[in-house]
C-alpha cells in the first residue's frame, strides 16, 4: 500500500499556499488590548438574525461576557426581532445585502458572530479581520474553493493581527468526542481499514413563497449556491468526523451519485448522496445522506470507524464509545445536548481565548478541510465522475448567485 502521489498535494501545502504562511504586520486594536480584569466584556456585532442567529444571540447574552451592541440581517424585520430579545436591547440595526460591511464599518465592535447563509461567510469574515475584530463563525465557512482559501487567507490575518477567529463545530468541543478522538489517533484502535458516515434526516421546513427576490434568502437552506447543497451546509457535520478521526489528511480521491428525485418543490438543492471516499493506504470510507421523508426509517448523524484492533462509533446527539478488547474499549458516553453544549462551549472558549491573547486559531485549518471534503463529493456526485484532492484545490471556480432585485 503506498501513499498518493506527490501531485496530490496536501491539505497542509494548500493552506501555506491561500495564506497561512503570509507574512503581516498590525498593531493592536482595541479588540486585541480587550481582556483585562476591568475591561472583560466584548463588545459583539450578529450577522445573520434567523432562528439559529437569534438562538446564538441569547447563548451569547446568557454567557455574560458579551455586549450586543449591533446586530445585522437583510430582512428589518429580524434585526427588529432581534434587539427586542432582553440580551440585544437597544443595539444598533443594519440591513441589506451589505448589511454586515455596513455594520463593521460603523465602528464600535471588538468582535462579530457571523451565522449567515454560507455564501456571504467569506466576505464577511475578511471585512471583519481587516477592520481588527475578532470572529465566531458558523459552518459551513464557505460553498467553494475560492472561499475556502479566502476563509484560510482570513484565519492568517487573524493570527497575524492576534485577533481570535473560532469556527463552531460541536463535536470539536464536546468531551466524548475529544477523548475518543485522543484515543484513536494514539493507535489505540491499531490501524484504520474502512469507515462509514452517513446522515439521514427528514426534510426542512420550507418558508412559503412570495413571488419576490427575496424568496431566496427565505428558503436559502435550499439553494444550491447560497447554502452550498445539503453535503455542505449541513452533512458537514458527519464529514467533519470522519475527517477528524482520518488526522484531517485529505482523501485521495471520490466518487458517487446523488440527485433531487423527492424534495422537488423548493429551491434547487439535493436531497440525497452516496459517494466514496479513499484516503491514503487505500482506506475506504462510504458516505450516505438524504434529506426527505423516509416512512419512519430511522435516521441521524453517524460515524462507523472500523480499526485493526477496534471500532470508533458516534451517533451526534447519542453515544459516542469505542468497542475492542480491553485495553481498547472507550465507554464515551451520551452526547444528547451537544447542539446546544457544543455552542455555549466555543462561546466560551471565544471570549477566554481574545482574554488570554491567544490567536493560535487551530480552528481554521480543519474546519477549511472538511469543507473541502464536502465540496469535493459534490463535485463527484454532480459532475458524475471521479474527483482528486489535488485537482479539487487547483479549481478556481467560484459560485456567484444571481441576486439581482434585493436591496444593497
Amino acid at each position: 500500500m503506498k501513499n498518493p502521489p506527490a501531485s496530490d498535494i496536501t491539505r497542509r501545502h494548500f493552506l501555506a499556499q491561500t495564506g497561512l504562511g503570509l507574512a503581516a504586520a498590525s498593531t493592536l486594536s482595541r479588540a486585541v488590548a480587550q481582556g483585562t480584569a476591568a475591561n472583560s466584556r466584548l463588545r459583539l456585532g450578529l450577522v445573520g438574525c434567523g432562528g439559529r442567529g437569534k438562538w446564538i444571540l441569547d447563548l451569547f447574552a446568557a454567557n455574560g461576557s458579551y455586549e450586543i451592541v449591533a446586530v445585522a440581517d437583510y430582512f428589518a424585520e429580524r434585526t427588529a426581532e432581534a434587539v427586542a430579545r432582553p440580551g440585544a436591547t437597544g443595539a444598533k440595526q443594519f440591513n441589506g445585502l451589505k448589511c454586515a460591511e455596513k455594520m463593521i464599518a460603523a465602528g464600535g465592535l471588538d468582535a462579530v458572530a457571523i451565522i449567515s447563509p454560507p455564501y456571504f461567510h467569506p466576505a464577511q469574515a475578511q471585512a471583519a479581520v481587516a477592520a481588527g475584530l475578532h470572529v465566531y463563525l458558523a459552518k459551513p465557512v464557505a460553498v467553494d474553493v475560492p472561499g475556502c482559501q479566502s476563509i484560510a487567507e482570513s484565519g492568517a490575518l487573524a493570527r497575524k493581527k492576534g485577533l481570535v477567529f473560532l469556527v463552531d463545530f460541536q463535536t470539536r468541543a464536546n468531551e466524548f468526542f475529544l477523548e475518543a478522538m485522543k484515543r484513536v489517533h494514539g493507535g489505540a484502535m491499531g490501524d484504520i481499514c474502512f469507515g462509514e458516515s452517513s446522515y439521514h434526516a427528514e426534510r426542512l421546513k420550507a418558508k412559503p413563497a412570495s413571488g419576490k427576490p427575496e424568496d431566496r434568502l427565505h428558503n436559502w437552506v435550499f439553494d444550491q449556491i447560497l447554502s452550498g447543497d445539503i453535503i455542505v451546509e449541513q452533512n458537514i457535520h458527519t464529514l467533519d468526523v470522519m475527517s477528524w478521526a482520518m488526522k484531517d489528511t485529505p482523501p485521495v480521491r471520490c466518487t458517487g451519485t446523488g440527485g433531487r428525485s423527492v424534495r422537488v418543490d423548493v429551491g434547487d438543492a439535493w436531497d440525497h448522496y452516496a459517494l466514496a471516499y479513499e484516503y491514503p493506504n487505500n482506506v475506504g470510507v462510504t458516505f450516505s445522506s438524504r434529506q426527505f421523508d423516509a416512512h419512519g426509517t430511522p435516521g441521524g448523524i453517524i460515524n462507523r470507524m472500523f480499526g485493526t484492533k477496534g471500532v470508533l462509533l458516534t451517533t451526534y446527539g447519542g453515544d459516542v464509545l469505542i468497542r475492542g478488547g480491553a485495553e481498547v474499549f472507550y465507554r464515551g458516553g451520551s452526547t444528547k445536548s451537544i447542539y446546544k453544549d457544543g455552542a455555549v462551549a466555543n462561546i466560551a472558549a471565544f471570549h477566554q481565548r481574545v482574554l488570554k491573547k491567544d490567536a493560535a486559531n487551530l480552528t481554521v485549518e480543519p474546519s477549511v478541510n472538511s469543507n473541502l471534503v464536502a465540496i469535493m463529493g459534490r463535485t463527484a456526485a454532480q459532475e458524475k465522475r471521479t474527483v482528486t484532492w489535488s485537482e479539487l484545490i487547483a479549481t478556481k471556480k467560484k459560485l456567484q448567485a444571481d441576486l439581482s432585485g434585493l436591496v444593497a
